[in-house]
């Protein structure tokens, strides 16, 4: 009979995430259960690499982020998991998630550095600025390559056909076009380099002490990647730099043990050897993860920004909206849509027409008929991305322009119609279908159970409501246990967190909102006719969503 002392210990994940503005990292139990989770702030933590925001505005308009900020931030970070009792030696896996989009650069020489570490010392005074050949990593808020995307778009034959390869058509913050604008002007940088890591992958590289390859996942979010055949695309490749195959290696599923980790941190930590190391990915996939997001899902989250993930059997890219490989099924996708628009406007309102109450908001939702008489507004109080328009817009029932409606409440239900209608227009772009959906929403205003009937009978699916914080961490900690369990499908692995039915949609809310969903396209149609704008915005589409809007306000 085993002693019981030497039998063997419950296994437990870990999962960081590299967001913008912090990094936090928490450990599950086998039965996914919370046992610890720390944080360490960038501006306040670290202040010395004097970010606001986790960033640094460059003269040029360019904006980036300290690597070695980065690397000293897991310091600090596996120091606060020791001393909240954690037991590295019973982590039986880690990943991790990243902001997407940003590139780190590692200068040539860099990987013997990276390959011998000293446990006795800190990473930070090991991998120092001397072994990157761009110490600050562009990041994902950065705009500034306008013409590059011009020039990719140009060298494959248009938006849409690098959205049809890619997922996306070209945008400003993706690495291709950030590397393309490094190529260009700053060539002894580029020839400098010996390999470029996404944030995601850059982290996982710190646990095992050699480059990581990149995941499918993260990959497409990069306007290099072709998310159909999963590899590099040549075309693409060329259009931004010579060499740059060998630069990024090759990418791997996002359910890959890419090893095990680093010797460092067995000696330094007491990480068991054979802890295994799994792919990171992007925060947005990793958000996907985290929630739980299956085939026939939509997941909403509803803060500052408005931010849609879908999951999809087969990709429809368009001019809008991102679609990439799944985080949790090679053979799948994911969908995302980011609106500007969207605690911000409904607090507008609410200021407005309800005495700055929410109770009063929502009895004032409540207190009109689903169509709202035919009225229906459009609030872009910032520029927004889908559709790029800016402004507040009122239609009456006879489609005519109008300033103002009869009535607070019609403006209330004008505002919210308006939003949702907006979501599930787009996510119809995308591949939403309402077969057997569900609507999974999150975020402040998912408390308002009147703003949620809308989005209910605006879907005509249930609503469903979670609590989750931090998804990317979590998704990342979820990801690390179903990698081990040998090609079982993600769902008969994690659980994922509890969901609470909300709201259930109106039978006659399906012919109601048909009929308005048509209005609202052309509605949105003709105001981008009016303007001329492109189905793009260059310098506000953020894809941030629920591992980088903080603020998840109602």
């Amino acid at each position: 009979m085993m002693d019981p002392a030497e039998a063997p210990k419950p296994k437990t994940f870990m999962g960081l995430d590299f967001s913008t503005q912090q990094l936090k990292a928490l450990v599950l139990g086998e039965d996914l259960k919370l046992l610890q989770e720390v944080v360490v702030h960038f501006d306040s933590e670290l202040p010395e690499f004097r970010t606001h925001g986790g960033v640094v505005e460059g003269s040029n308009g360019s904006i980036s982020s300290p690597v070695v900020m980065w690397i000293k931030a897991v310091d600090l970070v596996l120091d606060k998991l020791r001393v909240a009792g954690t037991d590295f030696s019973a982590v039986a896996a880690v990943s991790g998630s990243g902001q997407q989009h940003g590139s780190v650069w590692w200068k040539r020489g860099a990987a013997e550095t990276l390959n011998n570490l000293d446990a006795t010392r800190f990473l930070h005074n090991q991998l120092t600025v001397s072994i990157f050949s761009k110490p600050n990593a562009p990041v994902w808020l950065d705009s500034t390559t306008t013409l590059q995307c011009n020039n990719l778009e140009e060298a494959v034959g248009g938006a849409q056909r690098l959205a049809d390869v890619t997922g996306s058509r070209a945008y400003e913050r993706f690495t291709g076009n950030q590397i393309a604008k490094v190529y260009t002007d700053l060539p002894d940088i580029f020839g400098n380099t010996e390999h470029i890591s996404l944030v995601s992958s850059f982290g996982c590289s710190l646990l095992l002490g050699r480059y990581a390859p990149l995941d499918y996942s993260d990959a497409s979010g990069m306007n290099l990647f072709n998310i159909r055949t999963k590899t590099w695309d040549e075309q693409c490749l060329k259009a931004c730099a010579v060499g740059l195959r060998s630069l990024l290696g090759e990418a791997v599923p996002s359910n890959t043990v890419v090893g095990n980790i680093s010797n460092f941190y067995v000696e330094r930590y007491g990480f068991s050897p054979d802890c295994h190391v799994v792919a990171f990915t992007g925060d947005n996939p990793s958000s996907l993860a985290g929630m739980c997001v299956g085939v026939g899902d939509v997941a909403v989250s509803l803060g500052t920004s408005d931010t849609l993930f879908l999951s999809l059997q087969e990709p429809t890219p368009g001019l809008e909206g991102h679609v990439f490989v799944s985080p949790i099924d090679p053979d799948a996708y994911m969908g995302m849509l980011c609106f500007s628009n969207g605690s911000l406007a409904r607090e507008a309102v609410r200021d407005k027409c309800a005495q700055g109450s929410w109770e009063v908001f929502s009895e004032l939702l409540d207190s009109t008929p689903r169509g709202n008489f035919g009225n229906i507004a459009l609030h872009y109080s910032v520029r927004e991305i889908c559709p790029p328009l800016l402004g507040v817009h009122r239609y009456n029932k006879a489609r005519e322009r109008v300033s103002r409606f009869s009535s607070q409440e019609v403006e209330v239900r004008a505002l919210v119609e308006g939003q949702m209608l907006a979501r599930r227009l787009h996510a119809n772009k995308l591949g939403y279908h309402t077969e057997k959906c569900r609507v999974l929403a999150t975020g402040g205003a998912s408390k308002n159970v009147s703003l949620l009937q809308v989005m209910a009978d605006v879907f005509s699916a249930p609503v469903y409501t979670m609590d989750v914080s931090n998804s990317a961490s979590l998704g990342a900690a979820y990801r690390a246990k179903h990698a081990l369990a040998e090609g079982a499908a993600y769902k008969d692995v994690i659980a994922g967190p509890a969901f609470k039915l909300a709201a259930k949609p109106a039978p006659e809310a399906a012919k109601v909102y048909g009929q308005m969903l048509e209005r609202l396209e052309a509605c949105e149609n003709a105001l981008l006719a009016a303007t001329g704008a492109k189905s793009k915005s260059s310098t506000t589409d953020r894809s941030s969503t629920t591992s980088d809007v903080k603020q998840q306000e109602q």
